[in-house]
């Protein structure tokens, strides 16, 4: 049995079924179910699935770091509040910049003190507004070298320096540690050094985005860090599957149990 909360991504297994079945599916196989947007899904249709949901998108347009935009991130995390409760969701999604179709909405190629200031301010609204709901937000480290180029502040050691300068126990890291190990590896150190600041744990394979174990990350090694380290959170399955998704699923069980 695991001593994580383990959680699938609905948008990226059992991708030939429509995406109630694909929860229904990730349910039955004993898993808790996350969503990407939710604006454009039947939120109780999926509430009627009887699933457990554990997160989805937090924010629907604007960049935490652009004061021209940063109001819309805080005005649409207040709506995605509303939509969690539909879900029972409690961790919400967000990323320092807009992202269209996994793309940055306006690319930036260089960070500023002024976008570090815009983000840290918005993030301790935000964070007021999930401490007002019981919810948390969590900000997602991304890759800028293969998924998601031209995201300012997007890297793992600048989501914890984001996310530790807020200090708001709202305000959390989404860890994605595939997107950590293109970017920056090492990744039994930096959940070690990450330790509270933790939301959720995300995981694939690097190269290709798959399961565990079809890739060069040692995620038995990880799990035992964070087993070491204390940590009993989620660990949510953000891959596609390499082949069938049951089998997809099964290996990440493995790797985490």
């Amino acid at each position: 049995m695991s001593s994580f909360q383990l959680a699938v991504s609905s948008e990226m297994v059992f991708t030939d079924l429509p995406i109630l079945d694909r929860v229904r599916r990730i349910d039955e196989l004993g898993f808790a179910v996350e969503i990407w947007s939710w604006h454009d899904k039947d939120l109780k249709a999926l509430a009627a699935t009887g699933a457990t949901f554990t997160s989805m998108t937090g924010y629907l347009h604007g960049d935490l770091i652009d004061p021209a935009s940063a109001d819309e991130v805080v005005r649409t995390a207040e709506l995605s509040i509303k939509a969690a409760e539909t879900l029972g969701v409690t961790r919400l999604n967000l990323h320092t910049a807009e992202l269209v179709e996994g793309q940055a909405a306006r690319p930036r190629q260089r960070a500023t003190g002024q976008m570090w200031l815009t983000a840290a301010h918005a993030l301790e609204r935000i964070g007021e507004l999930g401490a007002a709901a019981g919810v948390t937000f969590c900000v997602e480290n991304l890759n800028t070298i293969v998924d998601h180029p031209g995201v300012p502040l997007a890297r793992a050691k600048d989501t914890l320096a984001l996310v530790e300068g807020v200090g708001h126990p709202n305000v959390k890291m989404m860890l994605d540690l595939y997107h950590a190990q293109i970017g920056e590896g090492n990744l039994i150190g930096l959940v070690r050094r990450c330790g509270d600041a933790i939301g959720e744990i995300q995981v694939a394979d690097v190269p290709g985005r798959c399961e565990p174990g079809t890739g060069e990350i040692n995620y038995a090694a990880i799990a035992a860090a964070l087993r070491a380290m204390g940590y009993t959170g989620t660990v949510g399955l953000e891959a596609w599957a390499s082949g069938d998704s049951e089998a997809a699923l099964a290996a990440f069980r493995h790797a985490f149990t």
